[in-house]
């Protein structure tokens, strides 16, 4: 999910392996690139520290074991594993506040994206009126990741696209280039921040000892330039229950009648 640089993917697999061995366990990297469904990757019953959207973990029954959750660096992050969508548009299409954007192009991730598509519809929720009940005439996608929601903004085919703000993180850090002529009109509330998980049946002793190494990585000097590659003060270990917020939104926009950002 956040293999969005090279250098990024490079750091994250060290990182996978160097925490299995300090660990003692085993961990098989599998290739798993877009655009191959999330869910295949979800459903198989020997994940041992894969990322899962806040979305579908609230969902599974059962519930996969959270190993731990990426803490991002920056003053907007307080230090806790959260994120924020960020509503990207161009900078040379004039456009001031999000507002502006309606009666537009949006584009979105996948139906099953809390980021990049949950967030951003309800978030809408509150610009939609009687009068209003459409913002925007067209929806671009799914466009998959938020590499290709970036992309869809570049390329004009969308007037504006909801973007992970940790994903964003990782790309202004590494690839700047990608987001000069670009801009971030508005974002949402946070959410909890996608967890890293192990299936429900794998070994309580292995989730556990992934576990310790990883909430200790920001004191372990085997993972100092790691985390500061990836733009992450550590790790934690958010409740389950934090996650319930990300299906009550989509309830609530369910039930308000908007089951698409549009």
């Amino acid at each position: 999910m956040y293999d969005v640089t090279p250098v990024a993917r490079d750091a994250w697999r060290k990182l996978f392996e160097r925490a299995a061995r300090i660990a003692g366990i085993d961990l098989t990297v599998v290739e798993h690139a877009a655009p191959a469904p999330l869910e295949t990757l979800w459903s198989r019953d020997d994940m041992g520290c894969v990322f899962m959207c806040g979305w579908p973990f609230s969902l599974a029954h059962p519930r996969p074991q959270i190993v731990a959750a990426p803490v991002p660096r920056g003053a907007r992050y307080n230090g806790l594993p959260i994120y924020f969508t960020d509503f990207l548009a161009r900078e040379d299409r004039g456009f001031v506040s999000l507002a502006d954007t309606f009666g537009g192009r949006i584009a979105w991730t996948v139906a099953g994206s809390h980021s990049g598509f949950n967030a951003p519809r309800h978030h809408l929720l509150r610009y939609r009126s009687g009068q209003r009940p459409v913002l925007y005439p067209e929806s671009v996608g799914p466009v998959v990741t938020p590499a290709g929601a970036l992309e869809s903004v570049l390329r004009g085919d969308a007037d504006v696209a909801p973007l992970d703000s940790y994903a964003l993180e990782l790309i202004r850090r590494h690839e700047p280039e990608r987001l000069a002529q670009t801009q971030v009109l508005e974002s949402t509330a946070p959410s909890p921040i996608p967890p890293l998980v192990a299936s429900p049946d794998v070994d309580r002793e292995t989730v556990k000892a992934l576990r310790t190494t990883l909430l200790a990585a920001h004191v372990t000097p085997a993972f100092s330039e790691l985390l500061a590659t990836l733009e992450l003060s550590g790790f934690a270990l958010p409740p389950t229950t934090d996650y319930d917020t990300v299906s009550a939104r989509d309830v609530e926009a369910r039930e308000r009648g908007y089951p698409y950002p549009a």
